[in-house]
């Protein structure tokens, strides 16, 4: 049997897709009651932490990696897996068509506390906090390619999560 059979597919098949699995995370402060995302600078368009993880990496691993380079943030008090999706997306800043079997983990904070972030050269953007229904209205609002859907579906499914933990008490997203 497929392996990608019951995996929810989002965004829209493109020509010349290379894959380029990974992994993304879902980043929430309890005591301010916020998440963290990337922004990008020009745009303005937010994006959740992550990216390719190594061939012989372990997927929770390499996000978590990719958490504390991209952002500085690295006091985690929870990490769980939270969903599985194949995402077809054009990578802007790498200028390629993508198509990736990406999990997403919901990551609860101990303390906000950064270490310098360790920022690749295509990566231009800067760490903000901010709500859930912000971040779907910023999605949403530059998703005519469909490259956000997947970052969509993790949220709403990471939100719910932090609920059932007792941790989001504010948001209205679900």
């Amino acid at each position: 049997m497929n392996e990608l059979a019951n995996i929810p597919e989002f965004g829209i098949k493109r020509e010349n897709e290379e894959q380029r699995d990974g992994g993304c995370a879902v980043v929430f402060d309890p005591k301010t009651q916020k998440y963290a995302v990337g922004k990008n600078v020009g745009d303005g368009i937010f994006r959740l932490f992550g990216g390719g993880v190594d061939k012989d990496e372990d997927m929770k691993e390499g996000v978590l990696r990719e958490v504390v380079e991209e952002s500085g943030l690295y006091d985690f008090l929870y990490v769980e897996e939270i969903a599985v999706a194949l995402a077809h997306y054009h990578n802007n800043s790498k200028n390629v068509n993508r198509i990736a079997k990406a999990t997403c983990f919901l990551v609860i904070l101990k303390s906000p506390e950064l270490v310098k972030a360790k920022l690749e050269e295509h990566e231009k953007f800067y760490l903000i906090w901010s709500t859930p229904e912000e971040i779907v209205a910023n999605w949403e609002a530059n998703n005519k390619d469909k490259n956000y859907d997947h970052y969509i579906y993790f949220l709403k499914k990471s939100v719910v999560r932090a609920k059932e933990l007792g941790y989001d008490t504010t948001s209205n997203l679900i």
